[in-house]
């Protein structure tokens, strides 16, 4: 599982992006419209990445201008994580959870729509789906806040034709798929601040290979089963179109347990190193 996974995690970025080798590390950079990647361990490099590497690589990721962002696998490179500390870099420790298929469960409350690349409102959704993430991830956690439609609304930006051509050709290839989540039945003018799309994800696709991703719901429609129901749509989706390993990394204990209400269980730890984005775990 952890060798297919490994696969994913290689293979995803490649097709927008060059790379560069940098000792046992590979920096991935975007080419084109797009948020730009990351720096992983290389395939196949035989050693764990040392110091040198990383501060090989978080030099040219500033020369980029791009993030200086890491990630891994830690059940795979253990080592990665003492050295990424020790080169001055916070990392994420989150949940890795894999789809058990018999377990997946759909949660009620809520309608959840698949994005459309042929429909006429695809632009306006692709745009609705990045306020949301912005929204969600603008408060994190799983706890209910202030933001709501109003700040997603505000958060909706146009999107260039040529994120949108990326964006049809990866659904056209089967690589990605998106969602939004809306309550059912709709919120009556009683329940301000829960109308419209409250939810959106996304699902990356390689081969028979998943990666459920992005999933965020505005805070003030949190603890409705909102985010479980677009994972769980999402997941089913994966299965459908002939996927057999559907995995996700919760961004913490608490987020993990609502994923696993969906049928998702813990089998390792997602490792993401950045100078000081994450607080070390």
């Amino acid at each position: 599982m952890f060798e297919r996974l490994e696969r994913f995690y290689d293979a995803v970025p490649r097709d927008g992006a060059r790379t560069e080798d940098f000792g046992a590390l590979v920096l991935f950079v975007r080419e084109g419209p797009g948020w730009p990647f990351y720096a992983r361990p290389r395939l196949g490099a035989g050693e764990p990445p040392s110091a040198a590497d990383i501060t090989s690589v978080r030099a040219r990721q500033r020369e980029l201008g791009a993030p200086e962002a890491f990630e891994w696998v830690h059940d795979v490179t253990p080592e990665l994580l003492a050295v990424a500390r020790s080169a001055g870099l916070a990392v994420l420790e989150a949940p890795l959870m894999v789809l058990d298929q018999s377990a997946l469960a759909t949660p009620p409350g809520a309608d959840v729509r698949f994005l459309d690349p042929a429909a006429p409102s695809f632009a306006h959704d692709v745009a609705v789906r990045r306020a949301v993430g912005a929204v969600g991830f603008g408060t994190p956690g799983t706890g209910t806040a202030a933001a709501g439609p109003m700040e997603r609304d505000e958060a909706v930006l146009p999107v260039s034709p040529e994120e949108l051509e990326d964006e049809r050709r990866q659904m056209a290839r089967g690589r990605r798929a998106s969602a939004l989540g809306y309550l059912s039945p709709p919120p009556s003018p009683a329940e301000p601040g829960l109308e419209g799309v409250l939810t959106s994800g996304i699902l990356q696709r390689v081969g028979d290979v998943a990666e459920i991703a992005g999933v965020a719901t505005v805070p003030t429609a949190r603890r409705r089963g909102l985010g479980a129901a677009v994972t769980a749509a999402l997941a089913r989706h994966a299965l459908d179109s002939g996927v057999d390993l559907v995995f996700l990394s919760a961004g913490n204990e608490d987020i993990a347990r609502v994923y696993a209400r969906v049928g998702f269980r813990r089998v390792g730890t997602a490792c993401i190193a950045t100078p000081s984005l994450f607080p070390t775990a």
